[in-house]
Formats: structure tokens, C-alpha cells, sequence
């Protein structure tokens, strides 16, 4: 039976080391918040642990999920650490979404000690993660991959690898960047029908089923047109994820130009009092500001 370990146990981590459990694996889990370790034990039947060094001996994987690289920084280093007290032949695998410098120092430090790394962001977000149908975009070795794939592929709907250690970050930036055009352009055009007095639900019946139609448009429109945010994918998150695609932008001299700007959008709904509503809150900088 595969051991996995598995730190950080927020909105995605929660449901995703659900799935491994539901799935026969034998998991151990480790939470900043020690009650919402145990809470998921109660719930799936795994093993709740005090510390990261006690979940993480002996596990065949190590997958995290926490916020950036601070916290990655604060859970793989150390005496405590998931570097120090993993065993050699291990993969970890880190499904959050950090920078690509992270990923490759991770990688670097991970195979000082014999172990293997994935970084292996997620997309589709908390509903993704609880129907166990999540993006998940690679970066690591075919061989730390293909240890990896077949635990992964119990929370996921598609699977990559996308080369060598970074690249699963650097694609998830791609993935931020044609969001955060998307979700203004939306924005733009339902409040467009909105003041122009038509009858905005109507309108997307018809234009989602053409050229326009996106995944924003299925699924948050109506909460659009409702002024409903206090769900999905928060406002905080999407700007911490964007200015990791900005700095990454630097370094590759890529011109980023709408997403400096829709940034800065962003910027204006968080001082809205709109930090963690959704992305698609964006609208409401318009309606405020017409």
C-alpha cells in the first residue's frame, strides 16, 4: 500500500487528501491547525500528525498545498522539515501555486538528498478540488513524473508533464494571465448589457452559445449579473498568483500589458472591501465606477 503525506490541509488540500484516502492510500496528514488535521482524520479515516517530520518518514510521497513561497520555504527547510525527515527515494510533490524560482531550488535541494520533486500547481479551484476533477500542470522529471502521475491522478481530470522543474509554475502563469483577460473582458460586456438596458441573462443565453462563449461565462455569469462573490477563487489569491506572472514577465522579458492593468483592477475591489470575493467580482469596479 502507497504511504503519502500530505501538508496543508486548506480549501484544496482538505478534499484532495480526501480523494487519496478514498482511494485505499494510506495517508497522513499535517496541518498548521492541528484541529483541522484531526477533523480530516475524523472524517476519512487517515492519520492525523503533529508534526511535519512524523507524517512525512516513511511515505513513498509528499505532496503540500499551502500558500506561496514563504510558507513552502517554512515547511520543506528545517530540522523539522519535509528535506530533513523524508526518506530517500521519496517524491514530494507541491501542488501550490508559487513562484518557478521556488520549483527549481525545491528540485535542486530535493535531489541533494535523493529524493525526487514535482511542482505541480492545480487549476479549476475549491469545486475542482472537491469532485476530484482538477487541472494539474507538471514540472520535474519523466521519472519523478511517472511516480507521481498515478497518485495525482486520483483528484485529476487532466494531467501533464510540461518539462523539466518550473514548468508546471510557468504554465499555471499562463493559465492566471488568459483568466484575468477573460474575466474583464466579461466584466466589460455584462455591464455594457447592463446599462444598455437589455435583458443581460437573455443575452448570454445566446451569446454563450457562439464565438464568446468561455468557462467564465458558464459558470459566473449569473453570479455576475446577481452581485453574488462570496465564493470561488479570491481576489487575495489572484493578485498574490499575478504578480508572480508579472515578476515572472521581467525575467523573460514577455510583455504583459493587460494583466499589469487588470491587476491594478484588482487592486480597486480589494479596496472595495472585496478581498475575498471572487475574481469575477471585477464588475463590481465598474458598476462603482461608471
Amino acid at each position: 500500500m502507497t504511504t503519502a503525506a500530505f501538508i496543508g490541509l486548506g480549501v484544496m488540500g482538505y478534499p484532495m487528501a480526501g480523494h487519496l484516502a478514498k482511494a485505499g492510500l494510506n495517508v497522513r496528514v499535517w496541518n498548521r491547525t492541528s484541529a483541522k488535521a484531526e477533523q480530516w482524520a475524523s472524517e476519512y479515516g487517515g492519520t492525523s500528525c503533529t508534526s511535519i517530520a512524523e507524517a512525512v518518514k516513511g511515505a513513498d510521497i509528499v505532496l503540500t498545498c499551502v500558500g506561496a513561497d514563504i510558507d513552502l520555504k517554512a515547511v520543506y527547510e528545517g530540522d523539522e522539515g519535509i528535506l530533513a525527515n523524508a526518506s530517500e527515494g521519496a517524491v514530494l510533490v507541491d501542488h501550490t501555486t508559487a513562484s518557478a524560482g521556488i520549483a527549481e531550488y525545491l528540485a535542486e535541494a530535493a535531489s541533494k538528498n535523493n529524493m525526487g520533486f514535482v511542482d505541480a500547481p492545480v487549476s479549476v479551484g475549491q469545486q475542482g478540488a472537491e469532485n476530484g476533477k482538477l487541472t494539474i500542470m507538471c514540472g520535474g522529471s519523466e521519472q519523478d513524473y511517472a511516480k507521481a502521475e498515478p497518485v495525482m491522478e486520483h483528484y485529476a481530470r487532466a494531467l501533464n508533464r510540461m518539462g523539466p522543474a518550473g514548468s508546471g509554475q510557468k504554465t499555471k502563469m499562463v493559465n492566471q494571465i488568459a483568466i484575468a483577460g477573460l474575466v474583464q473582458g466579461l466584466s466589460e460586456a455584462l455591464h455594457f448589457a447592463e446599462q444598455a438596458e437589455l435583458d443581460v441573462a437573455k443575452v448570454v443565453d445566446v451569446i454563450s452559445k457562439g464565438a464568446a462563449q468561455s468557462w467564465q461565462m458558464e459558470n459566473r455569469s449569473a453570479t455576475m449579473i446577481a452581485g453574488e462573490f462570496e465564493h470561488g477563487f479570491a481576489v487575495d489569491w489572484m493578485r498574490k498568483d499575478l504578480g508572480i506572472c508579472l515578476e515572472e514577465a521581467r525575467k523573460v522579458n514577455a510583455s504583459l500589458p493587460v494583466t499589469a492593468l487588470v491587476d491594478q483592477f484588482y487592486a480597486d475591489v480589494q479596496s472595495m472591501g472585496g478581498k475575498r470575493w471572487d475574481t469575477s467580482s471585477l464588475i463590481q469596479r465598474l458598476r462603482k465606477f461608471r
